[in-house]
Parts: C-alpha cells; structure tokens; sequence
C-alpha cells in the first residue's frame, strides 16, 4: 500500500511540474471568459491574459507543495524504516563498575582458596578407633564446628584407592559433587543415616572452609553399600568404576570441603 502511495505522488509531482496545462473548473472559467479559445496561456499582452498565466502558476505551486508533503508524509512515517539504535542482548555482556557479585568475586574466591602454603604440608594421618583416619589440609574459619546433629553441606570428592594411576594416584574419581550433583554440594543432618557413618566421623570438628581428606576402609564400605549410604554416580565411567570397585579391595578416600555448618 505504501509503495501504491509514492508512486502516484511521484507521478502527480512529476505531471504538476511539468505539464503545461491543468484543467480545472476554475481555471476554464477564467480563461474561456475572454476568448474563444480556452488555451492557458495566450501569446497576447493584454491584462486579461496575465492574470489567466498568474493563476496557472500558482495553481502549479500549490500542486508541487502538496504533492512534496504526500512524499514526505509517507517516508516520514513508513514504520518498516525505523530501525533500533541498540541490541538489548548486547547489554548483557557489558559489566557495570562497582558490581560486587559477580564473575571478578567469584574469582577472587577461588585465588584466596587455592595453593594455600598450608596445603603442602606434610601432616600424618590421624587414626580412629573404627579404622577410619583422616588429614587435615586446611582448618577453616568460625565458631560452629561439625558435630553429631549438625546441618552440613560440602564440596566432596571419593576415589577408588585400588585403581590409583599415574595421573591420579590417590585412586581413580568414581563420585564428585562437581559433576554428580545438580549445585556442586551435599548437604544432611550429620546422624541422620544418610552417609556412610565413618564419613560423619571423620568429619568431627571441621569448621567452615576447612579441608579433609579421609580414609575409609574397605569394611565401612561394604557395611554402607548394604544400607545406601554412599553417593551415587551418574556419568559412565563413574558408573563403572563404582560396580569394579566391590570386585577387590574397596577403600575409599574422600575430599571433603565443608561449604556450610551450623
């Protein structure tokens, strides 16, 4: 419709300028009343004459003008020309100075968290009565401390220790947080028979951020297989490496990072 528009304005623009004739009742009746003829413009120089040339040009301006306005008119508010200036979906690759909660924190988090002094240290494991023992990399920070009827949540690893390799010689990965559960923790009520009771065990006195790792004899293991207790893997070689595990010696060692204690 609106290319019907310009091309009629186009053509009444282009036939208003150029033409040297425009009928139209008005125009006839002055023209027609001094001669016979009703030509527009007369080669004569009479007073009659001017006045028939004068109103045709300023019929012809009139029609320029109006046909200039249709013209403009349709450009001016085709909406199929306004295009955006911004692309909203840009704006959120853009960070906003000052902003605290984002990737720059996160960040700054895992530095802090990471090739701690600490960490190299070679600290004895400590045995239990039940068989199970554990070493302290890291001790955390905060007055609450893990004990029996706490809620915890932590970041946890559990390898295999039979099937240690070059590349992994505290024991193949069968279960990790990281890739096993849907927000990277687990989180229970310590004594609630969730987890395998030598895991709680081990855990005692850990504060928030503090880091262990535990050591979980083949026999604790078999027991919490038996009842359910130990977490599940969901990617395949996880999967496998959980259903050999029980064919030999099945120690597990677990890295337990306490994320929440109260």
């Amino acid at each position: 419709m609106i290319k019907s528009v310009l091309v009629q304005s186009a053509i009444f623009l282009s036939f208003a300028i150029s033409s040297n004739s425009f009928i139209s009742p008005l125009h006839s009746k002055v023209s027609c009343k001094q001669q016979n003829s009703c030509a527009l413009f007369s080669i004569k120089g009479s007073d009659d004459d001017d006045n028939v040339i004068d109103s045709t040009i300023s019929r012809k301006s009139f029609f320029e003008k109006t046909a200039m306005a249709s013209l403009l008119g349709v450009v001016a508010f085709n909406p199929n020309r306004a295009n955006a200036g911004i692309d909203p979906s840009a704006l959120s690759k853009y960070t906003v100075e000052g902003d605290e909660t984002g990737t720059a924190t996160r960040l700054r988090q895992i530095e802090v968290n990471k090739n701690r002094p600490e960490d190299l240290e070679n600290i004895a494991y400590e045995e239990l009565p039940s068989g199970v023992s554990f070493r302290e990399y890291r001790e955390g920070k905060g007055e609450a401390v893990v004990k029996r009827g706490s809620k915890v949540a932590v970041e946890m690893t559990i390898r295999c220790k039979s099937f240690a390799t070059a590349k992994e010689p505290g024991g193949m990965t069968y279960f990790s947080t990281k890739e096993d559960t849907e927000f990277n923790e687990v989180a229970w009520t310590v004594g609630s028979g969730d987890l395998p009771p030598g895991l709680e065990e081990g855990m005692m006195g850990m504060h928030r951020n503090a880091v262990r790792r535990i050591e979980l004899p083949s026999t604790a293991v078999f027991a919490a297989k038996k009842v359910d207790q130990l977490p599940l893997p969901t990617t395949k070689d996880g999967k496998r490496r959980f259903e050999s595990l029980f064919k030999t010696d099945a120690t597990l060692l677990l890295e337990v990072l306490v994320t929440r204690v109260k």
